[in-house]
């Protein structure tokens, strides 16, 4: 078992419970692999695409095409999923604050930025309508912000739907608390609470007694063997 494995599983929990709702991972091998672990294993009414326009009806490795084509999902009727709330998914950020308000539009003030990054994107409308997770492969103080530099992704205190989770290289996160701030759920194993504080620019509610993310299954391990046998995941998660 690696540190990648443990992202992917925690990843995958977040659509624990979905049902029938399209599961989209955006960005990395992490992501999809969770959506696709997901569906193979505790949640298998979920939908999951080929990362373009065709809707799955098998669930392909990394890089494969799929065998069994269920639907075609135009861009029209990829918008109107995520307007009716039926789309959850899991999202990047360059910065992020303990509302769980995102940036990945750009770093600096926005008239003159210091960085010009993707701009905001579809995730206004996604934290908006819809279930919303996050992968965030590098926790360190320079993404968990007190403040980001431009809202694109809405946090709690700013009307989000439903923010899930916030998995990263070193532990689960969520917003289970009165007044919706950013709650640490679980370090990974290896990793200490000290450890997530300290990557952290803002204070993060610390429960007194912090679990550790479960460690994947004999038959999650199998599944994600078929899924990534070339493990890519581990090139996004250093072991």
């Amino acid at each position: 078992m690696s540190r990648a494995d443990v992202c992917v599983v925690a990843c995958a929990e977040s659509f624990r419970g979905d049902g029938e709702i399209l599961a989209a991972g955006i960005g990395g091998p992490v992501t999809v692999l969770a959506a696709r672990l997901a569906r193979l294993t505790f949640e298998p009414d979920l939908l999951t695409h080929d990362g373009t326009c065709l809707l799955t009806g098998d669930v392909p490795a990394l890089g494969a095409a799929p065998e069994v084509v269920e639907g075609w999902l135009p861009f029209r009727d990829h918008l109107w999923l995520v307007l009716n709330g039926r789309r959850h998914v899991m999202l990047g950020a360059s910065q992020i604050d303990r509302h769980g308000n995102t940036n990945i539009s750009c770093i600096g003030d926005w008239a003159r930025p210091k960085a010009q990054l993707l701009g905001v994107r579809g995730a206004p409308g996604n934290t908006r309508c819809d279930p919303v997770s996050y992968w965030i492969p590098r926790h360190g103080p320079r993404v968990f912000v007190p403040r980001v530099d431009l809202v694109s992704g809405l946090g709690t205190d700013r009307g989000a739907f439903d923010l899930r989770r916030v998995v990263t290289n070193l532990a689960v996160l969520d917003f289970r608390t009165p007044d919706g701030s950013m709650r640490l759920a679980s370090v990974h194993p290896g990793v200490s609470v000290a450890d997530v504080v300290a990557a952290t620019g803002f204070d993060l509610v610390v429960p007194a007694e912090v679990p550790v993310t479960r460690e994947p299954t004999a038959e999650e391990r199998r599944v994600l063997g078929l899924l990534d046998p070339g493990r890519a995941r581990e090139r996004e998660v250093p072991a």
